[in-house]
């Protein structure tokens, strides 16, 4: 199976030579990946030239967004730059963070993944981040069955009935739920163990939280959902002001009519699937 890979790339000098030497060491190589240079300052583009000199599937794309920290938009905005120098001949397709290890028969995986169930449409491994100590610790995910935004791959049939990635926050969980809109299967294989060189950490961000409930907003999730959805999250991070500054994001949203990112059909599907999920996991 052939598949791209796209890139996107803010000042990322201390960690995207091991991103790209990772994907240079795959046993299934891409037919190309493009990384988007998104406005650094420091010396990511020198670094990405070094690559595009070893090898000539590795392609530099500069484009310049706004310095603001906008969670979500602007990644995908310097995706959708990639995504404009890419053909539609691939099986699947590839949005990788900067600061990512991949074992070195990742994509490998994923190709069997993809070819062995074509009802699935999105596909990846798990996040190891290091601890204290220094040794590599599965970061927990809230929903297993979920892929992270750092290292998430598309079949092109899924992709194409996406319409690609919507550039808000919330982007890589809207995702996979319009992916089961539209039949298609969300596989995670925990054979697959990709390293984070940088960790999520735990400091609370007010603001993030805010950003969180506003998703929760435009994806239709309704009040009871995004409450629930919000509890959860104040138990894992153990910090009870999670849930007010959650709900305070939905609300504030929900008085602003932020635009939605789903439609209501949609929006429908997505709550009857968040209630069976969750009635799958008390049973």
């Amino acid at each position: 199976m052939t598949y791209y890979i796209i890139i996107p790339a803010h000042n990322e000098e201390a960690f995207l030579a091991d991103t790209l030497n990772s994907v240079l060491r795959q046993t299934l190589q891409p037919k190309k990946v493009v990384i988007v240079n998104d406005h650094s300052t420091d010396g990511t583009e020198s670094i990405i030239d070094e690559f595009t000199i070893k090898n000539p599937s590795f392609v530099k794309v500069n484009t310049s967004s706004s310095t603001q920290h906008m969670p979500g938009s602007k990644v995908i905005g310097a995706f959708n730059s990639g995504l404009g120098q890419l053909d539609e001949n691939y099986d699947f397709i590839v949005k990788l963070d900067s600061d990512i290890i991949l074992p070195t028969d990742y994509f490998e995986k994923i190709a069997f993944i993809f070819k062995g169930n074509p009802k699935v449409g999105i596909a990846g491994g798990f996040a190891f981040e290091t601890d204290d100590t220094g040794v590599w610790q599965l970061n927990h995910p809230m929903d297993k069955d979920h892929v992270r935004g750092a290292f998430k791959a598309y079949s092109k049939s899924c992709f194409f009935a996406l319409n690609g990635l919507k550039p808000a926050i919330g982007w890589d969980t809207v995702d996979e739920l319009l992916a089961q809109y539209h039949g298609f299967e969300i596989y995670t294989d925990p054979n697959l163990k990709v390293k984070h060189l940088r960790p999520t950490g735990n400091a609370y961000d007010p603001k993030a939280r805010l950003l969180q409930g506003r998703a929760m907003y435009t994806m239709r999730y309704g009040h009871i959902i995004s409450c629930i959805a919000s509890i959860k999250m104040a138990w894992k991070q153990r910090r009870i002001n999670a849930f007010f500054d959650n709900m305070y994001g939905y609300l504030l949203a929900k008085k602003e009519k932020k635009a939605y990112l789903v439609t209501k059909k949609e929006g429908v599907f997505i709550r009857k699937l968040r209630w069976a999920n969750m009635r799958k996991k008390l049973l």
